[in-house]
């Protein structure tokens, strides 16, 4: 089974930058995409970026020009770097992953999400 952990959200002031991690760990997977979603409070979950197996990226475009997202070298681990936040950047974000496992076939999990809050 694959599992998904998310983390660096924290307490931010505005004109700051994080950089989020989504790490999937499991045995016998391959993974097509990962992407990240925020849901901000009183709104609906958002879809952010997406990275592909082969490093091809997608941005919404509430996200082009301050949000970048990448992977690791061990390709498990895909990243959000989210610059100049604003207030309005304030969410849980939620990184899900799509890929193929040797055990159970095609899967899609998602993550328990990292708070980001941006505040001054």
């Amino acid at each position: 089974q694959v599992q998904l952990a998310e983390s660096g959200g924290a307490l931010v002031q505005p004109g700051g930058s994080l950089r989020l991690s989504c790490s999937a760990s499991g045995s016998m997977f391959s993974i097509n995409t990962v992407s990240w979603y925020r849901r901000a409070p009183g709104k609906e979950r958002e879809w952010v970026a997406t990275i592909t197996k082969d490093s091809r990226t997608n941005y919404a475009d509430s996200a082009k020009g301050r949000f970048t997202i990448s992977r690791a070298n061990t390709k498990n681990t895909v990243y959000l770097q989210i610059d100049n936040l604003k207030l309005e950047d304030t969410a849980v974000y939620l990184c899900n992953v799509q890929g193929y496992s040797g055990a159970s076939g095609p899967f899609l999990v998602w993550g328990q999400g990292t708070q980001v809050t941006v505040s001054s």
